[in-house]
């Protein structure tokens, strides 16, 4: 009897942390991918970023380029970045791109404070083998 309580919170268990997860994920790809409009700016699922300039039931017509035009799947489509009119997503994506600039100077002046002081460092040990 205690084995038969225990299968069914395994089945219980799985069906909330694997079955439902799965399905609300389906649900939002679906959103997605039917209301995509002309103009969204979007990213496919293998990395090429464009502007969507026309839309069929199962295609779209994505501008990666000035006039490169690629025709894809809809279902290849892996995020939105933004439409149209979507100011506050090109606001936060001004704010990242702020940010990412800042890291990157930090990360140049912090590889700058690492070579000047890497060279003294091998200049000591270069100096220590040739006096042994």
């Amino acid at each position: 009897m205690t084995a038969l309580i225990y299968l069914a919170l395994l089945v219980v268990a799985f069906f909330f942390l694997i079955v439902l997860p799965q399905r609300r994920q389906l649900a939002a790809r679906r959103a997605l991918i039917g209301s995509l409009e002309v103009g969204d700016e979007i990213v496919t699922t293998g990395g090429i970023h464009g502007t969507i300039r026309t839309l069929a039931d199962d295609t779209l017509r994505l501008e990666i380029a000035d006039g490169i035009v690629v025709t894809l799947a809809r279902a290849a489509v892996g995020q939105r970045l933004g439409g149209p009119g979507d100011e506050v997503d090109g606001a936060e994506r001004a704010d990242e791109e702020i940010a990412d600039e800042l890291d990157d100077e930090l990360d140049l002046a912090a590889a700058d404070t690492d070579t000047a002081a890497g060279s003294e460092v091998d200049g000591e040990e270069r100096r220590g083998r040739r006096r042994r």
